[in-house]
């Protein structure tokens, strides 16, 4: 009875492995998607050059986080 526990353990556990490996290759291969279009982008970049919204509020109208705005701000940085 063991023996059977200890193969479908086993089993289990290579699955699971097998699981994890091809989601790695998968995150390696295609990486996330962006979270802004290239439209939100240039509206991004639009309102913040305006100076009458702060961060929060741009974040708020795109519907990302403050960090993912500052992000975007600093990519387009030399």
């Amino acid at each position: 009875m063991s023996t059977c526990q200890g193969a479908l353990a086993e089993f289990e556990r290579q699955l699971i492995s097998e699981r994890t490996r091809a989601g790695l290759q998968a995150a390696r291969a295609g990486g996330r998607r962006p979270a802004l279009s290239a439209d939100q982008q240039a509206l991004l970049r639009q309102l913040y050059d305006q100076r009458q919204h702060t961060i929060a509020q741009i974040a708020s109208m795109l519907g990302v986080s403050r960090p993912t705005v500052y992000r975007y701000l600093g990519a387009e940085s030399p």
